[in-house]
């Protein structure tokens, strides 16, 4: 199967927290959904399916890209509404982790599955063949496992687990159907109880729990030393625990002690004493209210299991370790942990000596490659770096014969030998390919047509995609090539800010463009689009009292913008993450935006006390006044926007920013963000071989004018009475509305472009020589969040 499944309907079965969050992101990714619990004992039949729906407006974070969304998933029961497996290409099952449970609803539903469909189990370590015995041996060749993590829309790996008996093409569809229209990183996992990410994942947390024991340190110092210290989350270990839920925990380490007797670490797969305690008492973690960690007033409180009560936390690295950990040179690092006598040093050291360990001799049994497990940690677990991947940066040999020592000095959790592949290799990635146990070889990359799309994929350690033809390059900006007429434009500044340097880079990437390619995009190697205006620079200009220099940037700025709108090829922004202020006003003046569902999307000025001036404020008076057409109500259209813009939301999700207005109705949102580059390009590429021209100079506006200025003035002092607002806020929200609505003029009134865009740079100036609004940026700058004042 060279094509991705086509899936028009799925099926979840099951709404508990993990099914219900399935089948949200099914709807999020545009898929008709159908979503199956039992029928309830009292009421409505549908009211189990019916209360988990309506939950998922409560979670945080939102499995929803927009709330509305729940609306489009169909509540059903077994009872009444098999016959609507029958539409269905795509079957998911995830109830609880009961193998009998799965098996009697399996008994049920096979009949009303259709020929041509796929079932899979979300289980998150049952046994697949097990699983299958029930099922026709029709249904067993379209019937696998794959394991979603949680949260489900925000966690990039699905892993994609084949019982002996499913069909190779039913794979490959269903991973390119997870990777493109799910958005997900798919790696194969073997038939093993916890499959890759849990087994390895699980195991390090029950390591780290042994050694943060054997070391006598608190919970708290463990987490300091587990979390961004070392490339993790800030949840680190033990408020991962929280998170994750005791109970599930308990359960997942009670499924690998039942499954795995002949597992040479088998002795430490059980829940500590102190843990069950917790567990008992209903101290379950974040979801409880308390658990390893809790709540106190104001301050957070950890567990002390030696007092078995709470103190409060704040456990640091001791400076010793702390030093240690900013060596850059990982080979150094590892040395230095390993030979100190700190407590906290021998700590760390243990718990990658027994991860490496444990990975190594368990990888031919849960994975096909060695890629496999460190994407499957990366994406499941939030670590920058897998566990070979670290061990390989540290020096493969050296750090192989340490473990060796210490296998043989007792010192390990186990005393099984390292297998002898280990001792043969300097690595397991290299440029051809990752270390694979079958065949002893490196195995390259998937070759599965869907994969072409990701110009830059996930890479792990030794794996670098060509960076392209350099067209131009300064201190800000590169504009690069492939070859295929379509010119890329990527930042280089910190968290792709704007700045001088930025914004004449684009202006020239434009003409660049212009004179030799049929389209630009604009497109970041990393996670942020842009977070807006380098507000450091934008201060120093006002403290210095170099207003002039401050207000031709901000004509450059809405120079740069224009440029961007009229360039004479079409223009498409490649969104993902933030984009923010100047960021959104950018692909806000692209011909179109291709934006990956995790953007978040905002005009947000006015925290920092200003209002929004390179374009944006005047794309919206154009906007609402194409909107309005002829005879309409160019006030009514400009609400939602005021009220979006004046309190500086940021959509949560693409599709949220859609229904701000911020992204357009035909903007394209991708679901995986590695696909971006792709879409952008070949949205690019349409646009330009459909004969594409820029829009003629917007000279048609009509405005709200006075009237408009007067009536969002009207809602403002209403709210600075309620004291809702402070009088700086409601300055910056007037100055918002007298922009929008086109300044001092007639309601009705026509205007162009240029009007609004010095209406915009005039009130921008005006506020940025405040003290209050210097006040609110150096506040941002210092402090990283918005001050009212």
């Amino acid at each position: 199967m060279s094509k991705p499944l086509t899936v028009r309907r799925a099926a979840v079965l099951g709404a508990g927290v993990m099914g219900a969050q399935i089948a949200a992101h099914l709807v999020n990714a545009g898929i008709d959904t159908v979503l199956f619990d039992l029928p309830a004992k009292d009421g409505k039949p549908n009211a189990i399916v019916d209360k988990a729906i309506a939950g998922l407006a409560k979670l945080s974070p939102a499995p929803l890209a927009r709330k509305d969304l729940a609306g489009e998933i169909v509540a059903a029961n077994y009872d009444q509404h098999l016959d609507l497996l029958d539409g269905c290409d795509l079957v998911i099952e995830a109830i609880a982790e009961r193998m009998d449970w799965k098996k009697a609803l399996y008994d049920r539903v096979a009949g009303h599955i259709a020929p041509h469909a796929v079932l899979a189990t979300n289980t998150s370590g049952l046994g697949i063949d097990e699983l299958a015995k029930v099922l026709p041996d029709a249904l067993r060749a379209r019937y696998c496992g794959v394991h979603f993590f949680n949260p489900p829309r925000y966690m990039h790996l699905a892993e994609l687990i084949p019982g002996s008996a499913t069909s190779p093409e039913v794979l490959e569809g269903l991973e390119a159907f997870l990777v493109s229209a799910l958005g997900k990183g798919v790696v194969y996992a073997r038939d093993t109880p916890n499959f890759i990410g849990n087994r390895i994942g699980v195991f390090s947390m029950l390591s780290t729990m042994h050694h943060t024991r054997e070391f006598g340190l608190g919970f708290d110092v463990a987490d300091a030393l587990t979390g961004p210290a070392i490339g993790r989350p800030k949840s680190a270990t033990f408020r991962t625990a929280d998170v994750v839920g005791l109970d599930t925990l308990a359960h997942v380490v009670k499924t690998m002690a039942d499954t795995l007797p002949d597992d040479p670490w088998h002795r430490y797969f059980q829940t500590p004493d102190w843990l069950a305690a917790l567990i008992d008492k209903g101290a379950l973690g974040q979801k409880a209210g308390a658990g390893i960690y809790r709540k106190a007033g104001k301050s957070i409180q950890v567990l002390d299991p030696a007092q078995q009560d709470y103190r409060d936390a704040g456990g640091t690295p001791d400076d010793e370790v702390a030093e240690i950990l900013k060596i850059r040179d990982p080979a150094e690092k590892f040395a230095r942990l390993r030979a100190s006598d700190n407590p906290q040093a021998r700590f760390l050291w243990a718990i990658f000596r027994d991860l490496f360990h444990y990975a190594a001799y368990h990888l031919k049994d849960i994975a096909q490659t060695a890629r496999d497990v460190d994407l499957a940690i990366r994406w499941g677990y939030g670590w920058k770096i897998g566990p070979f991947e670290t061990w390989q940066a540290a020096g493969w040999k050296q750090v192989a014969g340490w473990i060796q020592e210490d296998i043989a000095a007792g010192k390990a959790m186990s005393d099984a030998p390292l297998p002898a592949w280990v001792g043969e290799r300097d690595g397991v990635h290299a440029a051809d390919g990752s270390f694979g146990p079958d065949s002893g070889a490196n195995v390259g990359r998937s070759t599965l047509p869907v994969y072409a799309r990701q110009r830059f994929p996930d890479p792990v350690l030794g794996e670098q995609a060509g960076r392209g033809e350099t067209v131009m390059e300064n201190d800000a900006i590169r504009v690069w090539h492939d070859g295929d007429g379509i010119a890329v434009a990527s930042f280089k500044t910190k968290m792709n800010t704007v700045s001088d340097g930025v914004l004449d880079g684009l202006q020239e990437a434009v003409a660049v463009a212009e004179k030799g390619f049929d389209g630009l995009v604009i497109w970041q190697h990393g996670e942020q689009f842009s977070a807006g205006a380098d507000l450091k620079g934008a201060l120093g200009l006002l403290q210095a009292g170099r207003v002039d220099e401050f207000e031709k940037m901000v004509a450059n700025f809405q120079a740069t913008s224009q440029r961007i709108k009229y360039a004479q090829v079409p223009v498409v922004a490649a969104v993902r993450g933030l984009a923010l202020g100047g960021g959104c006003e950018f692909q806000m003046h692209a011909a179109r935006t291709v934006a990956a569902l995790e953007s978040y999307v905002g005009l947000v000025e006015a925290g920092v006390g200003l209002l929004p001036a390179g374009g944006g404020l005047k794309e919206i008076a154009v906007r609402a006044s194409a909107k309005a057409g002829a005879g309409g109500d160019v006030f009514a259209e400009l609400r939602p926007w005021f009220e979006t813009i004046a309190m500086a939301k940021v959509a949560g999700s693409a599709r949220e920013a859609q229904a701000f207005g911020l992204l357009r109705a035909d903007d394209v949102v991708v679901m995986n963000a590695h696909e971006l580059l792709h879409v952008a390009r070949v949205q690019a590429r349409a646009l330009a071989d459909s004969g594409y021209r820029a829009p003629l100079p917007a000279r048609q506006i009509r405005v709200a004018g006075d009237v408009g200025i007067a009536t969002f003035k009207a809602q403002l002092v209403n709210m600075l009475e309620g004291r809702f607002i402070s009088e700086h806020d409601f300055d910056i929200a007037s100055r918002i509305a007298t922009v929008m609505c086109g300044g001092d003029v007639d309601r009705g009134a026509v205007v162009d472009e240029d009007w609004l865009i010095r209406l915009e740079r005039r009130h921008f100036v005006e506020l940025a020589q405040t003290s209050k609004t210097q006040e609110r940026i150096h506040h941002m700058l210092t402090k990283g969040k918005p001050l009212r004042n």
